[in-house]
């Protein structure tokens, strides 16, 4: 029987697959690209990122999450801010609520470690790279929130975003 230890795995997680709150969020492909556009507007929202990999019951089995890339563009405008944060809920058992979302230390990637980096009219490739990468349990569930403040004329294009991890089986 054989055994697969990768540590090379990627899973990409589209803009429809994404929830996002407030604002107007348009399906929109152009040359056969797809994304989600964000109606220009100075106002708060939030993009859940769901990170969909293998889990396991078994210590060091399953899928160890190591990073997450995120594609977006903003345009016509810089926005006001633009922050991400990983996010881990343990769900509860039967007839008890799920656990309170406990936020997992990440750090941006050079390009994106400054605020000023996140938010400037630009193509971007964004990486949340986990501090300490950790073996997806069954009972947990794993997203990112991406919150953004527009500027009053800013366009924000989500395109995708890629988990990056180890998978043990």
């Amino acid at each position: 029987m054989g055994y697969v230890h990768d540590t090379a795995m990627s899973q990409f997680i589209g803009p429809d697959e994404m929830l996002n709150s407030a604002g107007t969020w348009t399906a929109t492909n152009a040359s056969n690209v797809w994304f989600a556009r964000r109606t220009a507007a100075n106002a708060t929202w939030v993009t859940k990122i769901p990170i969909r990999l293998p889990q396991n019951s078994a210590a060091y089995k399953g899928s160890k999450l190591v990073s997450i890339d995120i594609w977006y563009d903003i345009t016509t405008e810089a926005m006001d801010a633009v922050a991400a944060v990983l996010y881990k809920a343990t769900m509860g058992a039967d007839g008890a609520t799920c656990a309170v979302a406990a936020a997992v230390t990440t750090s941006y990637d050079t390009g994106h470690d400054a605020a000023g980096e996140r938010v400037d009219v630009d193509q971007h490739k964004m990486t949340l790279t986990v501090t300490t990468p950790e073996w997806m349990d069954d009972g947990d569930e794993w997203y990112v929130e991406l919150s953004g403040d527009g500027g009053a004329n800013g366009v924000f294009d989500m395109y995708g975003a890629r988990a990056n991890f180890t998978l043990r089986v």
